[in-house]
């Protein structure tokens, strides 16, 4: 029996939402096997309406809000971006009884709640994928395919341009500002990359992957966030010297729960900062543009998932997923799974956060200064793994790796060691992850 049309608006045509609409258009017999039913490009809201889209113009509207009020269509696909009136319109469209998907990562990362909660209410869809890491699928298998499993990490390169500039950095051993410009150059990097190079572009996707891991509702104000505009050159040459690379990771954690605190239950962090990865690891050998994901399970292990994580095409693969997913339970009757926040676990400061320190600081060439030094780590319950001196035309270098101690101790010792006599200066101070201590 033939099913009827599924109508679909699109809210945007730029680089995403030109591929959506390309592929919709050309592969529409793929589509329609591959749901059950016609999927029917409604319209497409865009700013203004102009020649050289390559789309009918009468499929164009700069009437967003009409467009989702309309009874014909069952599905809106988001692609616009930004908070309003992106909220509104999504909003608008749940309450409405249409099923919705968007590669939002900035809406969802504060909204998550309110949207979930319109779309349980209407008994429709909100799906996302492409919210977090362009093509590579991660939501799906952290919603469904993981769902009886308990995760416990979470670990990512979320962001291409800040992976562009840091894999440029250690190989060609150029600075920052150099490699900044050279992503620019190449559209990597946006006019204003701040988002990217100051880490709230991937602090919105941890806060997503980490609601999803532990079933608990993060926002992006919930996540820890640094960005690499500090990274120098040295800091790269530093950490090939104890066999590391730096990485900007996303890190979501469930951390075990001391009895001291919280009354012992588990709770979440959710950070991002550039760090020291192991060569060994599989995420230092992530470079370029890509992005990579790996998720930790109790039963299931280490999983990682690779792949490009921006750009039109990649991106409009996971929208167009979802889309399929969302016309096929419209067609079928059915609905994928809810918003799961029934764990409602603590999100942890990021003082309480279990890491380890690479401390690089320029001291005074003389007797005691390594004493001196290991005394104040001594002091604030931190303990030293590898230190690592070296002389300089103006002293010495002084490179020290902590083991396992929670960030406030650190930052404790850091800040001493910035007030004693034989330190003329800390010069970086970087995290190191996936030691497997």
């Amino acid at each position: 029996m033939a099913h009827r049309e599924i109508g679909v608006a699109v809210l945007g045509l730029g680089n995403v939402g030109g591929e959506v609409v390309r592929i919709l258009r050309s592969a529409s017999a793929d589509f329609e096997a591959r749901v059950g039913a016609p999927l029917v490009l409604r319209g497409i809201a865009v700013r203004s309406i102009g020649s050289g889209r390559g789309v009918p113009e009468d499929l164009l509207t700069t009437d967003a809000q009409a467009l989702v009020e309309r009874d014909d269509v069952d599905i809106v696909v988001e692609v616009i971006g930004g908070i309003e009136p992106v909220r509104t319109l999504i909003l608008t469209a749940l309450q409405s009884g249409k099923s919705v998907v968007t590669a939002n990562k900035a809406l969802l990362a504060d909204y998550t709640g309110e949207l979930a909660s319109a779309a349980k209410d209407a008994d429709v869809d909100l799906y996302f994928e492409a919210a977090v890491a362009g093509a590579i699928p991660v939501v799906r298998p952290l919603m469904q395919s993981l769902a009886g499993d308990r995760v416990d990490r979470v670990v990512g390169i979320v962001n291409g341009t800040t992976n562009y500039i840091l894999s440029a950095m250690d190989a060609t051993g150029a600075d920052y500002s150099d490699s900044l410009a050279d992503a620019s150059r190449l559209g990597y990097a946006e006019a204003d990359p701040t988002a990217d190079v100051e880490g709230y572009d991937a602090a919105a996707k941890a806060a997503i992957l980490a609601s999803l891991a532990f079933h608990t509702r993060v926002t992006a104000a919930d996540v820890y966030r640094e960005g690499i505009s500090a990274i120098t050159a040295a800091d790269l040459a530093s950490a090939r010297a104890v066999g590391c690379t730096v990485k900007l990771l996303a890190m979501c954690e469930r951390v075990p729960g001391r009895p001291d605190v919280a009354d012992g239950e588990d709770w979440v962090s959710a950070r991002v900062y550039p760090a020291l990865v192991p060569l060994t690891h599989p995420l230092a050998n992530v470079d370029g543009a890509f992005n990579a994901v790996v998720v930790e399970a109790e039963a299931a292990g280490r999983l990682m998932f690779y792949g490009q994580g921006a750009g039109g095409g990649p991106t409009a693969s996971s929208v167009l997923g979802d889309l399929v997913s969302a016309a096929r339970n419209k067609v079928h009757g059915g609905k994928g799974p809810d918003e799961s926040t029934y764990a409602g676990l603590r999100i942890g400061p990021m003082g309480d956060t279990p890491t380890r320190y690479h401390v690089f600081m320029e001291v005074t060439d003389r007797v005691g200064v390594l004493s001196a030094v290991a005394a104040e780590f001594s002091k604030h319950d931190v303990s030293i793994s590898v230190v690592r001196q070296e002389d300089t035309e103006v002293g010495a270098s002084l490179v020290v790796v902590t083991h396992m101690a929670l960030e406030s101790a650190l930052r404790d010792t850091v800040a001493a060691l910035e007030n004693l006599e034989y330190v003329n200066a800390v010069t970086s101070v970087l995290r190191m992850e996936g030691t497997g201590e």
